[in-house]
């Protein structure tokens, strides 16, 4: 999908409503990762800033990791990738998807 496009944009509105670019992203290599980073990321490859194996590649991450941050931000939006309360989030989604 934005993969196979040419054109990339210089900057996407990132998760707080600030612009993002590739300058402003976390830098290559963070290890401490707090949700707005996480929520940077996700946002970064929605937009096509950057794409899924540039990400991955660019921060070390796998690819499931990557998903299920993916994942966490659609069913709960930015508080869904705190690590605390991945349990929480998952009991709600399940509870919404059965009825």
């Amino acid at each position: 999908m934005l993969e196979n496009q040419k054109f990339r944009p210089h900057q996407v509105i990132g998760p707080l409503g600030e612009p993002l670019t590739l300058d402003s992203l976390p830098k290559p290599g963070t290890t401490r990762w707090v949700v707005r980073r996480k929520a940077e990321v996700v946002a970064a490859v929605a937009g096509g800033l950057l794409t899924v194996d540039e990400a991955c590649e660019r921060y070390g991450l796998s690819l499931e990791e990557f998903a299920g941050w993916q994942r966490a931000v659609d069913r709960s939006g930015m508080p869904g990738l705190r690590v605390t309360r991945i349990q929480h989030y998952r009991q709600v989604y399940e509870r919404q998807q059965r009825y």
